[in-house]
């Protein structure tokens, strides 16, 4: 098969030949006809993660070898199965569930695939995913189909949609008209704003520092909107809320935005981060227990949360994100666009 590689990070992804193996037991060989670009590929592409005083972490480090075909926001065409695997077959179109883990441990076996601490082997970055011509689902059970949906807004719930939506289940239960802050107006911002209306929250506000995204965020659903920037930030928020807040969902996750968002938690407040902008948090640390607050990590989502969103948009709740495709021969184009913050919503690449 072939694909669109970073073979050295920083410098442009380059179609290569990668290996193509043959399916054995319940796996299945896919073909890609689209696959999303998402903001977390640029940290594979430019090579490292900042971690604050910790400094920099490196591809390296986390596991990732080079060359590597990214891209977890994947639907394809079956084209071919396993000796074992059962419930699909040549020529479905499906979403395949990127998150890989081990595949025995027991949160594999559970269906917390994406939660595996043996080994993990996510699409895209540990393992080549569909900037390349072809993807290996481990078996069926990765596969959703996805009936009535555009393939190409189909493709954006396996990361997008699906991050998202477990998020949000970490914050709620909460009554429709408590403010559920949504820091980050971009493809992520704009698919929670969207979950959360399909859920029956009613106050949602989304915080960016861009006009423009904010803008997105309102046409979106959004009730209220907040242009970040300055040290009123947290004043104005939580003036905006109508006092402390109970739940904010961190798209961003950086420095700047842990800082205003845990300062504007009311007692009981949960911040979930979710973003991978990088930087650290300090936090005086008796807050943490007068306030009784929960800060909480979300690392993606698993093949039932994703069937759930998928169910949610057949079901005519979930509006989909703006989305555009282009070939995946402009896939260049497109990170360095993303980079330069140009990109509003989602661009799907679709195979020539």
């Amino acid at each position: 098969m072939r694909g669109w590689a970073v073979v050295e990070c920083g410098e442009p992804l380059q179609n290569i030949e990668l290996p193509l193996a043959e399916p054995v037991g319940e796996e299945v060989l896919v073909e890609v006809t689209h696959c999303g670009v998402c903001h977390s590929d640029l940290h594979i592409w430019e090579g490292s993660y900042d971690m604050g005083s910790r400094g920099k972490m490196s591809l390296k480090d986390r596991g990732v070898v080079l060359p590597l075909a990214m891209g977890h926001e994947i639907v394809g065409r079956v084209a071919k199965l396993g000796p074992d695997a059962k419930g699909v077959k040549v020529g479905d179109l499906r979403i395949v569930f990127p998150w890989l883990g081990c595949g025995k441990c027991n949160r594999c076996q559970s269906g917390q695939d994406n939660m595996c601490q043996v080994a993990a082997r996510s699409m895209g970055v540990f393992q080549n995913g569909g900037y390349a011509t072809h993807v290996m689902a481990r078996s069926p059970n990765h596969l959703i189909a996805f009936d009535g949906i555009d393939p190409a807004v189909a493709a954006t719930y396996a990361c997008s949609g699906v991050t998202v939506y477990s998020a949000i289940q970490k914050v709620l239960p909460l009554p429709p008209e408590t403010p559920i802050v949504v820091v980050g107006a971009g493809g992520l911002g704009l698919n929670a704003i969207e979950i959360l209306k399909a859920l029956g929250h009613k106050r949602i506000v989304s915080v960016d520092i861009s006009a423009e995204k904010l803008d997105g965020a309102k046409k979106a659903g959004a009730t209220d909107t907040l242009q970040a920037g300055g040290e009123d930030t947290t004043a104005r928020l939580v003036a905006l809320c109508g006092g402390p807040v109970e739940a904010v969902i961190d798209l961003v996750n950086g420095t700047q935005t842990a800082r205003f968002a845990i300062d504007a938690l009311g007692k009981g407040g949960k911040l979930i981060q979710v973003g991978l902008f990088g930087g650290e948090m300090n936090v005086p640390l008796p807050l943490m227990a007068t306030k009784a607050l929960t800060i909480r990590g979300s690392y993606v989502g698993n093949p039932q949360e994703l069937r759930e969103v998928v169910g949610l948009a057949q079901q005519g709740k979930l509006s989909p994100l703006p989305v555009s495709t282009t070939p995946a021969s402009e896939v260049n184009n497109v990170l360095n666009r993303l980079k330069d913050g140009k990109i509003n919503g989602r661009v799907v690449l679709t195979a020539a």
